[in-house]
């Protein structure tokens, strides 16, 4: 579907890498790059002493690599895959983060999000948040 002009006297939403969004990509673009590097290393070094937390570790960089290209894209499409990205990303925070506290057995390494996010500063729980405010500032008018 084309993007359409602003109704005349009205003003459009401000791009998703614009303003306050290009913090957001750099931010999620360090995660995109730490989670990315930390689950290539423990894969291939010591995939068998915590596969399921490894596992998550790739699956977690994969959602920031996705978040920090949909959010640097321009486009109704790429604005849905970067609140996609976001929620998905909320949801890994919360439920790998109480899974990790409550099965502390089942996770024998971190993740980026065990614990909330806390090897990482709770970074991993406010980014989505965040994430998710400056998408709804800047979701495409109807």
């Amino acid at each position: 579907m084309p993007e359409r002009d602003p109704e005349p006297g009205t003003s459009a939403p401000p791009a998703t890498a614009s303003g306050p969004g290009r913090v957001l990509i750099a931010v999620y673009a360090i995660f995109a790059i730490g989670s990315t590097s930390r689950a290539v290393a423990q894969i291939a070094t010591r995939f068998d002493e915590a596969p399921v937390p490894y596992t998550l570790s790739a699956l977690a960089a994969v959602v920031y690599v996705l978040a920090t290209v949909a959010l640097a894209k321009h486009g109704v499409a790429w604005w849905r895959v970067a609140v996609t990205a976001c929620a998905f990303e909320m949801t890994g925070v919360l439920v790998i983060g109480t899974a990790s506290v409550l099965l502390p057995d089942a996770f024998p390494d971190a993740t980026v999000w065990s614990n909330f996010g806390m090897g990482y500063l709770f970074i991993p729980l406010v980014l989505p948040v965040f994430g998710l405010l400056w998408l709804r500032r800047t979701a495409p008018r109807r």
